[in-house]
């Protein structure tokens, strides 16, 4: 079994890649098994998010690159920034991990959520995409892409 307890250092190449979903990049101690079939234990310092192309170094020297797994997701897109603010302010009151791009956020498909921000007056697609929500105004760690 590979051990995986660190980042690789920037400009590594991988050699192999796992795909993980949000839930699962957010763990600190994981046993997985990568796209090229070998074993691999995760062991991060708690707190770690793994993001979409994060490279981590296994203990024997190999490098393996982090993919994020296709997830049902909400949609909502709105060219109204008024209305754009108030999903933003009223799903981050409620603690949900949200990914904010121009005119679209998205987050992990709930229909509680998605009838709170129709309530708000923006449309709500369930799609099967990759989430890589806001990663929070105060890192825990720091590494590079």
């Amino acid at each position: 079994m590979l051990k995986v307890s660190g980042f690789a250092s920037p400009g590594s190449v991988p050699g192999d890649t796992i795909t993980l979903s949000y839930q699962m990049r957010q763990k600190s101690r994981l046993l997985v098994r990568t796209e090229g079939g070998f074993e691999a234990g995760i062991f991060l310092p708690r707190g770690t998010v793994l993001r979409d192309g994060d490279l981590l170094a296994a203990e024997d020297g190999r490098t393996i690159r982090i993919r994020a797994a296709l997830e049902p997701v909400s949609v909502a897109r709105t060219e109204d920034p008024w209305l754009f603010a108030r999903a933003c302010y009223h799903l981050g009151n409620r603690h949900v991990a949200l990914q904010i791009g121009a005119g679209e956020l998205r987050y992990l498909a709930d229909h509680v959520l998605d009838d709170l921000v129709r309530g708000l007056g923006l449309p709500v697609e369930l799609m099967r995409l990759t989430f890589e929500p806001e990663g929070g105004a105060y890192p825990t760690h720091s590494h590079a892409h």
